[in-house]
Parts: structure tokens; sequence; C-alpha cells
């Protein structure tokens, strides 16, 4: 009975956690099963392209790809770089995936989209009755659903009805507003924040916004390694305050 009910109270956090991400992959998972439909594959490509790859950009861009000449190691090194990124947050989830083994850790690590790693690594999972490790699976796995489902509906409905999505890919925009939001009211110290603001504002200036994220996410990685001591010692004296 205690087990159920930990996971049924793990279930709803989860859920209400991942609801307001429905919206966005709904709508972007339907524009790309109308662009796959617009390409000429029929619905189950897209389908399958959802669950086996789970990652927006690399789906939309591996879509162009297919009506092209095959060439491997042009898709390999591509995808590396759009997806250079995760890198950066399998190293912040570390601690978090700790003591975690077996599928959930495997299921997890190839699951980790920006809105599973948004919501994994802020939400509170220490609340009475969550299970972290399930609290974690079931978000990316809500997600996951999520964009399938888009994926499908629109390959399905692409052929019969006309859509016109323009602009709804800024609800993702509006949730990482509303995630950094909440995340600043919570910290002890906004250091950390304002360093991303800033070295991310500097980077889209040297390296334009093709190619700003991964030397932003470099200099965020090397100022955190450099000033882990200080900021160590800072939040540990706020909290003690």
């Amino acid at each position: 009975m205690t087990t159920d009910y930990c996971f049924r109270t793990t279930a709803k956090y989860a859920f209400t956690q991942s609801l307001p991400i429905l919206s966005g992959f709904l709508f972007l998972g339907m524009a790309y099963g109308v662009y796959m439909h617009s390409l000429g594959f029929s619905a189950w490509y897209p389908v399958i392209m959802a669950v086996l790859i789970f990652a927006g950009s690399v789906e939309f861009i591996v879509a162009g790809l297919l009506i092209m000449a095959f060439n491997p190691s042009s898709v390999f090194l591509l995808v590396a770089m759009i997806s250079a990124r995760q890198i950066f947050y399998a190293i912040s989830m570390l601690d978090k995936f700790r003591g975690i083994t077996g599928w959930k850790r495997w299921y997890l690590i190839a699951g980790m989209v920006d809105e599973s790693f948004a919501i994994n690594y802020t939400a509170d999972t220490d609340k009475a009755g969550v299970d972290k490790a399930w609290f974690m699976v079931l978000v990316t796995l809500f997600l996951h659903l999520y964009w399938v489902t888009g994926s499908a509906l629109g390959a399905v409905m692409g052929a019969v009805l006309p859509f016109d999505l323009k602009g709804a890919e800024f609800a993702m925009t509006a949730l990482f507003l509303v995630i950094f939001v909440e995340q600043w009211g919570r910290e002890a110290t906004h250091e950390s924040s304002l360093l991303g603001i800033g070295m991310t504002a500097l980077a889209l200036v040297v390296f334009g916004k093709t190619n700003f994220l991964i030397p932003a996410m470099l200099g965020i990685l090397v100022y955190l390694t450099v000033r882990r001591s200080a900021l160590h010692d800072k939040l540990t004296n706020k909290v003690a305050k």
C-alpha cells in the first residue's frame, strides 16, 4: 500500500510538473509530423523517429537529410554539433543520477532533452512521498509521450487539415523564462544566473546567433570550475544566515 501510494504521488507530481510543456510539445510535434508529410513520408516515419530519436531539432534536420544522398559521417558530425549541449546537461545531472541504476539510468540518459533537464534539475524531489528516481523517469516518459503524440497527430492530420503553427515555438521560450524566474526566486545567490545571462550575451555578440551556444556553455563551465570553492563558501554562508 505504501509503495503504491508513493508511486501515485510521484506520478501525480511528475505529471503536474510536465504539464506546462504539453501544449508546446504537441504543437511542435504536429509541426514535425506535417513537415514529414510534406516531404512525402507516410505517417509511421515521424512516429518511429519520434520514439527512437526524441530530439526535436535533430528530427527536423534528419527529416531533410532523408531525402538527400546518404552521408553517415556528415550526419554524425551534424547531430554531434547540435546535441553537444547535452554534455553540459549530463555533467550538471551527475549528482541527481547518483544511485540510479539499470534501465532507469539508461532511459534518463537517452531521454534527456532541454525540457526534461530543466524540470528534473530544478524540481523539488524532496517532497514527502516522492521517489526521486521514478519522478525523473516519469517526467522524461511524459515528455516523450507528448512528443510522440504530437508527431503522430501531425503526420495523420497533415494531409487532411491545413495547419498554421507559426509562432507556436514560442511556448518553449516562455516555459524556460518561467523556469528561470522560479529558479531566481529560490537561489541563495544570483551569481550563476547572472553568469549565464552575461556569458550567453557575450558569446552571442562574438560568435553570432548560429554558433554562440557551445562557446557560451564552455565559458560558463570554465568560470564555475574556477569559482567552485568560492561559490560553495558563499552558498554555505547564505544558508547559515
